[in-house]
């Protein structure tokens, strides 16, 4: 099984700012949606053994899986570049109003990989489908993976059959947990504190 999360909301999130390998950091906001992750996950998975946390090598999602480990109890995070975010190349770190005044065709569902000089969506599916045949069988899969809004869609996307052009339309909250099991991708609701 794997647990499937986005990092907390950062200020570049908040600022509707595309970040790809730019970083940011979380928001107070961010913090306590990760909280809240930990919280659910530690009613998910709290004191069953073999349970490990796989983090994108980014901050934001660092920052996560630490909040999430803390409250889950465990002590090591491993860092998995294939997890990382979409790299957006030279739109990494734009503001996305700016970038639709520029591309009309920025607002289509695959906007993700028509970015000049970022990654394709064949690159993004090889790393992930390295990623998933490099886990444990299925029976002994007992994973949490914090990782990125666009990675996220994709995984999903790669683990239950969804077509590109479907996928994108999903959302990629960052207050709730994708768990991925047996060829299904269900949606796992988290509270957040005010």
């Amino acid at each position: 099984m794997i647990y499937l999360v986005r990092h907390g909301e950062t200020e570049f999130n908040r600022d509707r700012r595309l970040q790809g390998h730019v970083d940011s950091a979380l928001t107070a906001l961010g913090c306590r949606q990760a909280e809240a992750v930990g919280a659910r996950l530690k009613e998910l998975v709290g004191g069953q053994p073999g349970w490990r946390i796989v983090a994108s090598p980014l901050g934001r999602a660092r920052r996560t899986a630490e909040i999430i480990a803390e409250r889950v109890g465990l002590s090591q995070i491993e860092i998995e570049p294939r997890l990382i975010e979409l790299s957006w190349g030279a739109w990494d770190g734009r503001l996305r109003g700016d970038l639709a005044a520029a591309y009309p065709d920025f607002a289509r569902s695959n906007w993700a990989f028509h970015a000049p000089t970022g990654e394709t969506y064949e690159a993004m599916c090889a790393r992930l489908l390295e990623w998933l045949a490099d886990l444990p069988d299925a029976e002994e899969r007992r994973v949490i993976a914090v990782s990125h809004g666009v990675t996220g869609r994709v995984l999903r996307g790669l683990y239950a059959g969804i077509p590109l052009e479907n996928l994108m339309t999903h959302d990629a909250p960052q207050d709730a947990i994708f768990r991925l099991a047996d060829g299904e991708v269900r949606r796992i609701e988290c509270a957040v504190a005010a």
